[in-house]
């Protein structure tokens, strides 16, 4: 008796002694690693700071589990020690592997943030392409995981992937539209026809907004009276998209109209109006320019403006295209000539007396 209870508190002072080591290294590694995270922020190179920020919270619990296993293996069998014995490595191997797919997860999120956001001087990819890239190998990591941890449980890995195969088909039919926007959203990630913080808009449908997110189901698109309008990706596989978040420039194209009373002031009008802006600063001069009159309407000779600014941006352009229609007020304006608006006119017959008057008819 004296003997097992020696043994006993043996264990209990092994078991104490490997738990503070245990808590000792991981406080110590986890200094280590605040100490290496700090130093290479002052680095160039991001994907170091990855690696540290992706690590650092599976490092201390790697080294507490591996800590705690060491500390339990001489439990006493006769206090159920031979059971424990015999499940610690499985728990050990287990945690480990969930500890490294924690890692693996996220370093890929690290490493998407890093190919977006490369640094100064550098060209990120597409924020869509890195964020569909990451979902993917995150969710490959999970997976292959999951089928790990069954294989070391002792499950078929075959058998489940051939239970996987037959009951796919049978989901595939039942789950036909959710396939569906899941190709869609595949097709979006290859074609890339938009991507997030695009404007957007379809001819077909009554979308338009901007893109705020591309998932495997659904996009969520934030209209200009900001309701967020989520719409199934397999729509767009069936319709017509525009994109002017991609366009070069912007068009100004408008029609002004002057007084018949001014014809013989148009030529010059005309040509001073191609002059200006010819010598526009913010037109691109290097697109077609067109000025020229082109309508009689029925109260004004109308000529047309047909110019494309440099600048995409929606708010500048609206100025830039309202200091251009200024500009040909102004110079309307200095040629003597007037902007014409619908007009009628009556004509009054001057000699009332030629007018035949009507008959008094007799009782």
């Amino acid at each position: 008796m004296e003997l097992i209870q020696g043994y006993f508190d043996h264990w209990m002072m092994q078991t104490f002694v490997i738990t503070l080591l245990t808590f000792s290294i991981a406080f110590i590694a986890r200094l280590i690693l605040k100490h290496l995270a700090k130093k290479t922020t002052l680095t160039k190179n991001k994907w170091d700071d990855g690696i540290i920020q992706a690590a650092m919270g599976p490092v201390n619990l790697a080294i507490i589990l591996i800590g705690l296993a060491f500390a339990v293996e001489p439990y006493p069998e006769q206090d159920g020690g031979s059971y424990l014995i015999d499940i610690i490595p499985l728990i050990r191997e287990l945690g480990l592997i969930v500890l490294l797919a924690w890692f693996l997860v996220s370093f890929i999120k690290q490493a998407e943030n890093i190919l977006i956001y490369p640094g100064e001087g550098q060209q990120g990819i597409d924020e869509t392409t890195a964020s569909a890239l990451s979902k993917l190998l995150r969710i490959s990591v999970i997976v292959s995981c999951v089928l790990i941890i069954m294989q070391s449980l002792g499950y078929s890995v075959s058998g489940v992937l051939a239970f996987g195969g037959i009951g796919g088909i049978a989901v595939g039919f039942a789950a036909k539209d959710l396939l569906s926007n899941f190709f869609g959203a595949v097709m979006i990630h290859l074609d890339r026809p938009f991507k997030v913080g695009d404007w957007i808009r379809s001819p077909d449908k009554e979308i338009e907004g901007v893109v705020e997110d591309i998932g495997w189901r659904l996009t969520l698109i934030r209209t200009f009276d900001k309701r967020p309008l989520y719409v199934p990706n397999a729509i767009f596989t069936q319709i017509s998209v525009e994109n002017p978040s991609r366009m070069t420039n912007r068009r100004i194209y408008e029609t002004i109209g002057v007084r018949y009373q001014d014809a013989d002031k148009l030529p010059v009008i005309i040509e001073q109006v191609k002059r200006m802006l010819s010598e526009h600063p913010e037109l691109d001069q290097d697109l077609v320019q067109i000025t020229n009159f082109n309508h009689f309407a029925p109260s004004s000779l109308d000529f047309f403006v047909y110019v494309l600014t440099k600048t995409t941006d929606w708010v500048r352009f609206h100025e830039i295209k309202q200091d251009v229609m200024f500009e040909i007020l102004s110079i309307i304006d200095a040629n003597g000539a007037e902007i014409a608006f619908p007009t009628s006119t009556l004509h009054i017959e001057s000699n009332l007396e030629s007018i035949p008057q009507p008959k008094e008819s007799q009782p």
